[in-house]
């Protein structure tokens, strides 16, 4: 199949949306139960509990 440049770029352009990247708490632990998160110059930590509740903290 081929396709034209033009259909390849109505394809690409993809709208806005309102809705927030969705990221697996278990993908950002590597399967672990901690992860490290930077923002900026400030270091965080996500935690797993074992009641599978998260906790973030600095």
């Amino acid at each position: 199949m081929v396709v034209s440049a033009s259909e390849l770029a109505q394809v690409a352009v993809v709208p806005p949306s309102d809705t927030p990247p969705l990221h697996e708490a278990k993908e950002l632990t590597n399967g672990g139960v901690l992860a490290r998160i930077k923002l900026e110059d400030q270091l965080y930590f996500l935690r797993i509990t074992r009641a599978g509740k998260l906790i973030l903290t600095k």
